[in-house]
């Protein structure tokens, strides 16, 4: 089964269209978990790892895929990175797809070595090594098709998958993806077709390629615009919740049989027992609960909407 074929599997076995964001801070975690290690990068590590595996535990069984976003390990150096593993890990072991936010992008070198690490596995001698092994890794595409191209041969070769940046969620992302080109078209309209070709051998049983793209949902006219362009191609939807992206928006990005795009939530699960939504209900200790309550609220208000 390829890697879009999985991922699409899950998110039919939990009729659950969410992808938590596990993108952890030391400031945002709660004292009930930082009071337990010392503060020192391994005992950060320690903290992040025990509050992320609170959080699978707690909703394995309702969200179908996880997103660590490797900035927030990098930045704790060492300990931070075998943190990120041991979370990947974790998460694949309850079942979960595992989309690693890495959004690299380089000469075709140095890009095998990136595709090596996350997706592949590296040479040492005459043996192989498997290194973080994740699903899914996000992909920049500004240096062209030879900075992709071996991400999507490795694809072919361990079955996984990519998410391509196309139209992204940020503030600014107009300052260059809206650029109209010679040929009248935007930037980000280019970068769409090439999606759809780099990923035609890709495709799987429900006509959608593991060559995937990142679509945000704070720009509902381009997302619309972009499904159509792209038929084949699966969204990783970012900006809900705390950006501001909307469920009737991201709904734009479906297909008819309510598939098509998996939605990104990080603070707004993470942070769910700060919000004013739940923290009159749980208490700090009871962290991953509320995650589970915004999961399910979550999961309920992007059903409705793309059912509808």
């Amino acid at each position: 089964m390829n890697a879009i074929d999985k991922l699409i599997q899950k998110i039919k076995e939990t009729n659950n269209p969410t992808v938590i964001g596990l993108d952890p801070r030391y400031e945002m975690l709660p004292k009930c978990v930082t009071d337990k290690y010392p503060q020192d990068l391994e005992g950060v590590a320690k903290a992040i790892v025990e509050y992320n595996k609170a959080l699978i535990d707690n909703t394995y069984d309702i969200i179908p895929a996880i997103k660590p976003q490797i900035a927030f390990y990098e930045m704790y150096g060492i300990p931070g990175m075998e943190a990120f593993k041991e979370t990947c890990r974790y998460a694949k072991e309850k079942g979960m797809v595992v989309i690693a936010d890495i959004k690299r992008g380089d000469i075709g070198s140095t890009a095998q070595g990136y595709s090596n690490a996350f997706l592949g596995k590296t040479a040492i001698g005459e043996k192989e090594e498997t290194i973080y092994d994740v699903d899914f890794v996000t992909v920049n595409p500004y240096m062209g098709t030879d900075c992709v191209k071996p991400f999507i041969e490795d694809c072919k070769k361990y079955d996984k998958g990519i998410f391509v940046l196309v139209k992204t969620s940020n503030p600014s992302s107009g300052e260059l993806q809206d650029l109209k080109l010679e040929n009248g078209k935007e930037v980000y309209s280019q970068v769409t077709e090439l999606v759809e070709k780099w990923g035609e051998e890709l495709r799987g049983e429900n006509g959608y390629s593991s060559v995937a793209a990142v679509v945000g949902a704070t720009y509902p006219e381009q997302l619309e615009q972009i499904r159509k362009a792209a038929p084949h191609t699966y969204f990783l939807i970012p900006g809900y919740g705390a950006q501001g992206g909307k469920a009737n928006d991201i709904a734009l990005g479906f297909d008819k049989e309510g598939l098509g795009g998996i939605v990104n939530a990080s603070r707004s699960l993470m942070c769910a027992y700060k919000s004013d939504k739940w923290k009159e209900q749980f208490i700090e200790e009871d962290y991953a609960k509320a995650t589970r309550a915004e999961a399910l609220r979550m999961k309920d208000e992007l059903n409705q909407a793309i059912n509808n």
